[in-house]
């Protein structure tokens, strides 16, 4: 007999409001990342799930004395072809996945076997159920669902410490010859005329921005598969929606003009002293000798140590230009489970084909309607 937990009530709320003052109560006192911040899971949910197919499945754990939010999972079903999917809320927008808890509720949830089983049984059912862009250190999902054991996945991310003031850091963390030649370039430009470099601040400026970066990106991405997700109407909607309503304490939308027009600009989130770069673009080709991505970086860097931030973060890539900055690789994880024998014998192939691993990695990663074939670019 399942008895009901005497601590948690725990349910699916499909209309969940993740802009409500209750989520963002439990949002600032969580171990969650950026990437379920509250404005970036409402516009992840109101504007980019309808267009991929998914259904909302976000599962609600209350504290039944209080009713007080004490977690919230947010999840989506995915149909991908024949294979039923229960995923992270992610849709190729987020770098780090977790659930929204205080690590102490949710060692809790975890001694509370009522409540394992009933959040179990809600996410049936399912063939597959995919938890992958789990940070390193974060909290143990796997128990809470009783899934196989995390396994690495096959790329890190890379962030950089920042130390006060700029010039320290940047000696700690660039080779000697690095910041020479970075230097150098930094002057040509000038000499190209009138050089800026700032933060926007206002939704005109975020605006011309995001577009200045659709252009620029279009052209770089357009021979990665299915191109660049800013080209995409609800993906650069999707974007530009978190910009413009975060855009001051949530965003930073740096830019970069010469002569009063944009040249390079990057987009990120800021949470608990770490700004994430989540997007970039930079006007390759009229400046192909300039290094303008490094020069950027260089430029976001510094502000990020005059804001007080601890930590620039490249987030999810092999790259080879973050080490440049001093960016160390952490490993990123994955849980996946099979829950029928369809799923079971697709994760046996994946296992013994790593080819099936690269088509069903690309799979995962690309809207299911209408049918192309998709590379996974930011």
């Amino acid at each position: 007999m399942n008895r009901p937990s005497s601590t948690f009530d725990i349910a699916i709320e499909q209309a969940f409001d993740f802009a409500s003052p209750e989520y963002a109560e439990l949002f600032d006192d969580s171990a969650a990342t950026a990437f379920q911040h509250p404005l970036w899971l409402h516009s992840l949910y109101t504007r980019l799930a309808p267009h991929a197919g998914a259904t909302p499945l976000i599962v609600v754990v209350r504290h039944r004395k209080t009713h007080a939010l004490a977690m919230v999972l947010p999840l989506l079903r995915i149909r991908r072809g024949p294979i039923r999917t229960v995923e992270f809320a992610d849709l190729r927008v987020s770098d780090y996945l977790a659930p929204v808890c205080s690590p102490e509720v949710f060692s809790q949830l975890l001694d509370d076997k009522s409540a394992c089983a009933a959040l179990r049984r809600l996410l049936r059912p399912f063939d597959l159920l995919r938890m992958t862009k789990l940070p390193n250190g974060r909290l143990p999902i796997e128990t809470l669902l009783a899934a196989p054991r995390r396994i690495s996945m096959d790329t890190n991310a890379y962030a950089t410490v920042l130390v006060t003031p700029f010039e320290q850091w940047r000696a700690s963390a660039m080779d000697r010859s690095y910041q020479k030649e970075l230097a150098k370039k930094y002057r040509q430009l000038q000499r190209k005329g009138a050089l800026s470099f700032s933060c926007c601040n206002d939704g005109a400026s975020t605006r011309d921005a995001l577009e200045v970066m659709k252009r620029f990106r279009g052209p770089r991405f357009q021979s990665q598969g299915d191109g660049d997700l800013l080209q995409r109407p609800e993906y650069f909607d999707f974007y530009s929606d978190v910009a413009l309503r975060g855009v001051g304490h949530f965003v930073r939308l740096y830019a970069m003009k010469m002569d009063g027009d944009v040249i390079a600009a990057v987009l990120g989130l800021s949470h608990q002293g770490s700004f994430h770069v989540i997007m970039s673009a930079f006007d390759i080709d009229g400046y192909k000798s300039q290094s303008l991505g490094a020069l950027m970086f260089e430029q976001v860097a510094r502000d990020c140590i005059e804001r007080g931030d601890q930590m620039l973060d490249f987030t999810i890539g092999d790259e080879p230009y973050k080490k440049l900055f001093g960016a160390q690789p952490s490993p990123m994880w994955a849980v996946t489970q099979a829950g029928s024998t369809v799923g079971t014998v697709a994760l046996f192939a994946l296992k013994q084909a790593p080819w099936l691993k690269l088509a069903a990695k690309r799979m995962s990663e690309f809207r299911p309607l209408p049918p192309r074939t998709s590379t996974p670019t930011r």
